[in-house]
């Protein structure tokens, strides 16, 4: 059976790709791949994570459709595989309030699989999905200069809305408006929200427009003493197995407590 080489597990180019905003997403800073890049997994999670990891982003990732998508495993074993994926730090089910939900008053979420061919701790998931993305973990890889907050935020709008991805010369010429930003307004959830609620149906230009917003929602001056109110959570991890929300902490593995 060929499935010792995970890297010869390629999808056909006809996998389903999920609803827009919805599927796949690559979490940042992943190693290359390898041909020993699963080979701490079992022989069924080893299969799939090659197959997953070959897919593009926003594909299908329900057990449903990869189970229909690859020939050796039913959609009871893909479950068994996704869990063992998510328990060795390869995979994370998040839901996120949608920005659409917010114009008609009502509550929407959108669905990711974030994947990470590099494993990841329970510990740097839950600071990713906090906004937080960590310095990359591959041992011997040079470590990039140390960047502000602004630049930081900045570089991140695009894993929200790829309509918003910036290359690393945008994020500089824009890194003092976002810095004069978030002095006014710190805390990084308004600050993402703001760049990316409501976009239009095409952004032509990523920079232009964050630009714009930049200048257009600039918060007013606080008094220091002032304390923000606490923002409404917008990101929730979900059991990989079951779908249960929940703060990181609840999920080890990415699976509650009962899967487990």
């Amino acid at each position: 059976m060929a499935t010792q080489n995970p890297i010869s597990a390629l999808p056909s180019p006809a996998h389903p790709m999920a609803n827009p905003g919805y599927g796949k997403r690559g979490a940042p800073d992943q190693g290359p791949l390898r041909r020993d890049s699963f080979a701490h997994l079992p022989l069924r999670a080893r299969y799939l994570a090659g197959f997953i990891d070959a897919l593009p982003e926003h594909a299908a990732m329900d057990a449903k459709t990869l189970a229909k998508a690859q020939p050796l495993y039913g959609q009871a074993a893909v479950r068994s595989a996704l869990n063992e994926l998510s328990a060795a730090g390869h995979l994370r089910r998040v839901r996120r309030l949608s920005d659409t939900g917010s114009v008609d008053g009502t509550t929407r979420w959108v669905f990711h699989t974030y994947w990470s061919r590099t494993t990841r701790s329970d510990e740097w998931w839950a600071r990713f999905l906090e906004g937080d993305v960590p310095e990359p973990e591959t041992a011997g890889v040079p470590q990039a200069p140390e960047r502000s907050d602004a630049y930081r935020r900045l570089a991140q709008l695009g894993l929200r809305d790829p309509r918003l991805t910036l290359s690393a010369a945008d994020c500089a010429a824009l890194e003092a408006a976002a810095a004069e930003w978030l002095a006014r307004e710190p805390d990084p959830q308004i600050f993402t929200q703001a760049m990316t609620a409501g976009l239009p149906g095409v952004v032509h230009s990523a920079r232009a427009f964050v630009a714009s917003r930049l200048r257009d929602k600039l918060p007013p001056e606080r008094a220091r003493h002032a304390a923000a109110p606490a923002p409404a959570r917008r990101t929730l991890m979900e059991c990989t197995d079951c779908g249960r929300p929940g703060r990181p902490e609840a999920l080890p593995g990415g699976l509650c407590r009962e899967c487990r």
